[in-house]
């Protein structure tokens, strides 16, 4: 299992469209075409989005449903499917909260500085996070600066993030700025030197920071999350045909540093 890495495919996001690259897939026909082939390519995990009728991100409970039913009966024995719980500045806390508990999924990811925007938000956030976590959700943290990294050891400590495991996803550079400076991976890493708790923990960039930092990754026995949603393109600049040609190279990178993709069982060991 040391040598095992989770292979995440985010094919979409909340904000791209076909503008930004005509294979992105919006519908639910065009993800299940996208989960099949990154399946095929290696990837355990897909973490998705999906859009209203007009394109635009939707956290509706129902569309999500249908979309979940369709990605289950295709891959739902070899992936396991992330729905997300992202704003993308649309929802307020309340209703992301409403919306997620009305879809109840089994794997969801969570940012937490969205779910805890100011001190008033701690009560509901940890009562949200407390439920998801007796009804047996794999839940994965989403955590943007190596602050954040400090907070979630601290709301560990407090009590707000439950659990005994955890799985974290460190997010390197931000849609408004990709070429801002970052820290590095270690610095993420550093405030984890002394967390009680066990966690594991996956990696995603913006443009070619993606493969920088896939690579660190590689190396330091992390996971790795690709794919259209923070990049469109190959590590030459030039784009990428679809998503699963980035899963295929993120596959090949790993086997560099002999770790062998693995598929949705060690997925699910990630989270708790």
């Amino acid at each position: 299992m040391a040598g095992r890495i989770l292979i995440t495919a985010a094919p979409n996001g909340a904000r791209k469209t076909k503008a930004d690259h005509p294979g992105l897939p919006m519908t639910t026909r065009e993800l299940v075409e996208t989960a099949v082939s990154c399946a095929a390519a290696g990837a355990g995990m897909m973490h998705f989005h999906i859009r209203d009728t007009a394109g635009r991100h939707s956290l509706d409970p129902e569309t999500y449903r249908r979309t979940l039913s369709a990605l289950e009966a295709a891959v739902g024995g070899r992936m396991l499917l992330q729905v997300t719980s992202e704003s993308a500045g649309t929802y307020p806390q309340p209703e992301q909260i409403d919306l997620m508990k009305r879809l109840a999924p089994h794997c969801l990811s969570c940012g937490l500085r969205e779910f805890i925007r100011k001190e008033r938000d701690l009560e509901s956030a940890a009562q949200f996070f407390s439920e998801l976590h007796k009804n047996g959700v794999l839940v994965q943290y989403i955590l943007y600066s190596p602050a954040e990294t400090a907070w979630f050891r601290k709301l560990c400590d407090d009590g707000v993030v439950p659990g005994e495991k955890h799985f974290l996803l460190f997010v390197f550079g931000r849609y408004t700025d990709p070429a801002a400076p970052e820290p590095s991976l270690a610095e993420f890493l550093q405030p984890l030197a002394c967390h009680r708790l066990p966690y594991s923990w996956m990696v995603c960039g913006f443009a070619q920071r993606e493969f920088v930092q896939a690579e660190a990754a590689a190396q330091r026995g992390g996971h790795i999350r690709v794919g259209f949603e923070n990049n469109c393109q190959r590590p030459d600049g030039s784009l990428a045909v679809d998503n699963s040609e980035q899963v295929a190279t993120m596959v090949a990178l790993a086997q560099r540093y002999g770790r062998i993709p693995a598929g949705k069982a060690f997925a699910a060991s990630l989270h708790r």
